[in-house]
């Protein structure tokens, strides 16, 4: 059993983590939005902002770092066929 610190600890941790997970899974989702909206420039900044989200989350140990890279290739992914049709 973990010491009543160790869990106060751990509930202010999972808080914090579940904060930033939520945030990124925002960011993406504007992205993606954006990218459906067919507006180039718009998309591309929304992208950025949710790679950076992305990079964060996996170097702070919140999402899996294959994860975010997975995620951030689909993004690109969407965007190039968005801006290759033009």
């Amino acid at each position: 059993m973990p010491s009543e610190k160790a869990m106060r600890s751990s509930l202010r941790k999972q808080a914090q983590n579940r904060s930033i997970r939520s945030a990124t899974r925002t960011y993406v989702t504007t992205a993606l939005k954006a990218i459906g909206g067919k507006d180039a420039n718009q998309g591309e900044a929304a992208v950025k902002r949710a790679i950076q989200a992305l990079d964060k989350a996996a170097k702070r140990g919140i999402i899996h770092g294959n994860n975010a890279a997975r995620r951030k290739s689909r993004l690109m992914k969407r965007l190039n066929s968005l801006t290759s049709k033009k």
